[in-house]
């Protein structure tokens, strides 16, 4: 498979999304950034090891994440108590 600069790749056996900024040959220079260290860093990785990461997948994972977030607002408001306690009259 062809890279080209720009492109959103991962590496095939999992991991993080990864930005092409050269190819030289098979060899594919990509940016990412390193939670762990908090800052962007450079791999090269061979051209094998890499997959075209396509947009579709990456919105769906964002429109996955919102519906969940969603869901939870929902279960909440329904699951709260009016203020004041309960509604029945007082012994």
């Amino acid at each position: 498979m062809t890279f080209s600069e720009g492109d959103i790749v991962s590496v095939k056996s999992g991991g993080p999304a990864l930005t092409v900024i050269s190819v030289l040959g098979e060899h594919v220079t990509c940016l990412y950034f390193s939670d762990e260290l908090g800052e962007f860093r450079e791999a090269v990785i061979p051209a094998f090891a890499l997959e075209s990461v396509e947009d579709g997948a990456m919105e769906e994972d964002e429109d996955e994440e919102d519906e969940e977030e969603e869901d939870e607002e929902e279960d909440d408001a329904r699951g709260r108590k009016p203020a004041g306690g309960s509604r029945g009259k007082a012994a």
